[in-house]
Order: C-alpha cells, then sequence, then structure tokens
C-alpha cells in the first residue's frame, strides 16, 4: 500500500502571526511524498532526501494523523519519504508543503478519498503538534494546495477567497544561508498588529503586490531583518518585494525582463538567488 504525492511552494503577502489573518500565493517549487504503510502499527520512519540531516516528526506525524482519521491507527505503521526543491525554515513554506504531500500521499495509499480542506486541516494539526508553526499555517497550507492567490482565517482555519494568479511576472527569491528564527520575537511582532491589519484589507481587496511589500518590511523591522535585499529589488524594478514568512528569504515580484538587473542587484548579498514562477496547480496525486 503505497502513496506519493506533489504539493507547492509559496509565498506570504500578509504574515498571519499578528492578526490570525493571512494570504499567500503559489510558487512553482514543490516537495513530493512517497508514503509506504507498512503492517507494523506505531513503527514510523522518516527520510527526507534532500536535507538528510532534517528532524522527521513532521512528516511522521502527518501520517499518524492521516491514520487516527480514518480510525488505522492500530492497524498500519509506515515508512515516509520526502524530496524537495524548495529551501528548509527560509520562509518558503517547506513545512506546510511537506504535511500536505505526505497526508494527500497517505490518503492516496489508504484508497480513501478525503475533501481538499480537511487534507489541509489534518497537515495543519500535525505542523501544530510537531511544533514547525506558530500559528498553524493555514494560510500557507492553503497557497500551497491550491496555488494562487489565497486570503485565509487562521484562527477559524477558514478560507475567505481564492484565486488565480495569471500576470505575467516571474518570482525571483534571495535567500540567505542562515535558517528563520521559527519562533522570531512574537510579543514583538504582536506590536504591530493595528499595521497588519491595514496591509490585510489590501490583500482582501486584491491588492496583493502592495501588501506583499508592506507586510515585509513591518515583519522585517519587528524581526530585526534588513530590508536591504527589498529595497534594491525594488530599485532594479520590481513591482512588489518583501519578507517572506519569518524570513530571511526575501520574495520579488517583477516582469521577466528585470529579472537580470534584480539578479544583479542582490549579486553581493551572502546567500543564493532562485528564479521561479507563479503556481496555479493543485497539490496532487503521482
Amino acid at each position: 500500500m503505497k502513496g506519493r504525492a506533489i504539493a507547492f511552494g509559496a509565498g506570504t503577502v500578509v504574515n498571519a502571526i499578528a492578526t490570525g489573518f493571512g494570504a499567500a500565493f503559489g510558487i512553482a517549487l514543490w516537495t513530493k511524498a512517497e508514503v509506504d504503510l507498512l503492517d507494523e502499527p506505531g513503527f514510523f520512519e522518516g527520510k527526507i532526501l534532500n536535507e538528510p540531516s532534517e528532524n522527521t516528526r513532521l512528516i511522521c506525524t502527518t501520517v499518524k494523523h492521516v491514520l487516527n482519521h480514518f480510525k488505522l491507527s492500530q492497524e498500519y505503521g509506515a515508512q515516509v519519504i520526502t524530496n524537495s526543491i524548495i529551501p528548509i525554515s527560509k520562509g518558503l513554506k517547506s513545512s506546510s508543503v511537506a504535511a500536505n504531500a505526505v497526508a494527500l500521499a497517505t490518503v492516496a495509499a489508504l484508497k480513501e478519498n478525503l475533501e481538499d480542506l480537511e487534507i489541509i486541516r489534518i497537515g495543519v494539526e500535525a505542523s501544530l503538534e510537531s511544533g514547525v508553526t506558530i500559528t498553524g499555517a493555514f494560510d500557507d497550507a492553503c497557497a500551497s494546495y491550491f496555488g494562487g492567490y489565497v486570503v485565509t482565517n487562521n484562527l477559524k482555519r477558514v478560507l475567505i477567497s481564492r484565486q488565480q494568479l495569471n500576470e505575467d511576472l516571474a518570482v525571483m527569491i534571495q535567500v540567505p544561508s542562515r535558517k528563520s528564527h521559527r519562533e522570531g520575537n512574537i510579543k514583538r511582532m504582536k506590536s504591530i498588529k493595528n499595521y497588519v491589519e491595514h496591509v490585510f484589507n489590501l490583500a482582501l481587496n486584491g491588492e496583493y503586490k502592495t501588501a506583499i511589500t508592506l507586510n515585509g518590511l513591518l515583519y522585517s523591522a519587528a524581526l530585526g531583518y534588513d530590508a536591504e535585499a527589498t529595497v534594491r529589488a525594488l530599485e532594479a524594478g520590481a513591482v512588489s518585494a518583501g519578507l517572506t514568512g519569518t524570513g530571511p528569504a526575501t520574495i520579488a515580484l517583477c516582469p521577466r525582463d528585470v529579472c537580470g538587473d534584480i539578479e544583479a542587484s542582490w549579486r553581493d548579498l551572502e546567500g543564493r538567488i532562485i528564479r521561479t514562477e507563479f503556481n496555479n496547480e493543485k497539490a496532487k496525486v503521482l
């Protein structure tokens, strides 16, 4: 009983930590998961092929949550393997993507069916239990699973709106080598709540490019990040740029003819540069 699935990365429009309301958009980076169910209840083994030293608690916990949902935890254990081109702990939703891919692969291995939002919520619960998220990251999980642009109430786990992104823009990402201080300083992030609420209203009205930049500047200030990558991208012709998640990566949207200029503006910054696209494709069984 094996299942394979793929889910896609996402970038932040509005970080939900300050207010409980978030927005995010899909990007064409991926994580693939393979789940092999075994007649060994209680046995769970995980491997992350692209980062073998990373903790596998999340991917194993996600399988357990799916088995619990179907009341099959006393019948099966599992081996679960993920492989990804998404940098881990950089603000590109690697945990949400992995949870989505593993949950979907486990449902496929069981030859069962679940509604999309139920699969997402199982991944969110597994992420919370595993300690890889502060809010459950329901916005990130929805953007990863559905693709396109999503606006969410993370407190109630409600998908407020969802739409495709059809603008002809490239996505550029500046990825420092350091990893996110995942918990960040929650008190400082909460202190910008009133301002983030204004940014969320922009996102709710579809003004996602403005929201990305303002959200990024606010959270960069709260978290003590230098916004140099953001300002350089805007100077070089990006229509939007800002910190994604709790960082440290900066994401920029731009016309394709200025991608080279943005890359050149970032070249002396520490880390690496990724060029990708919007993703409007749903997570799927392979």
